[in-house]
């Protein structure tokens, strides 16, 4: 009896022991969570605007992976802390992915900028592939429009060549050409019978 209870305590400390080592070396050599970014949302007035087809205000969380749309007066701006911001135009959806050192936005329709920190890669790109990159030893500001001048960006009022409805010298005289000869038509093409003028 006096032998059972001299080497009960040595296998409790030793099972005790061996516990607390396999959980030491479990957390020692687990991988680090990565720490998830979350963006903070502000809206033109604090007007709502659509996050993942739910309604937000200023101040609501944007995760990585949201997808943005802005009404007619609405703009929006999604804070990413020290990677930067992305900024969203009036009438424009727009898909944010970011994670440490990355911050992109997929611009859907309308217009959107990503403003990358030093250290953060800036992407934007549209649903056709076109994409531009920041470098991220320097940071910067990309700007796009899908499709192009759309949104808030407002045509040109003439590109310099000139012409009807803006479509240019040549097109102009084409169309002008076409409308004379139709015109004309019924002149050249006159039922007379008799060959001769009256």
């Amino acid at each position: 009896m006096s032998l059972k209870r001299r080497n009960g305590p040595r296998a409790i400390a030793a099972l005790l022991l061996f516990s607390i080592l396999q959980i030491g070396l479990q957390v020692g050599l687990a991988e680090p969570i990565p720490l998830q970014i979350v963006g903070r949302l502000k809206t033109s007035n604090n007007q709502p605007i659509t996050i993942n087809g739910l309604s937000a205000n200023t101040g609501a969380s944007v995760l990585s992976g949201a997808t943005i749309e802005t009404g007619d007066d609405q703009s929006a701006t999604v804070d990413l802390g020290p990677l930067g911001s992305i900024e969203i135009s009036p009438n424009s959806k727009v898909i944010l992915t970011f994670e440490q050192g990355t911050a992109k936005a997929t611009v859907v329709s309308g217009c959107a900028a990503v403003k990358a920190e030093k250290g953060t890669t800036g992407e934007i790109v549209n649903e056709q592939g076109s994409a531009r990159k920041t470098d991220p030893a320097a940071g910067g500001v990309l700007d796009m429009c899908f499709p192009e001048r759309a949104a808030t960006t407002p045509p040109p009022a003439s590109d310099g060549a000139g012409g009807l409805f803006g479509l240019g010298r040549a097109a102009t005289i084409a169309i002008l050409s076409a409308a004379g000869a139709a015109a004309l038509t019924p002149l050249w093409f006159q039922d007379n019978p008799s060959g001769s003028n009256p």
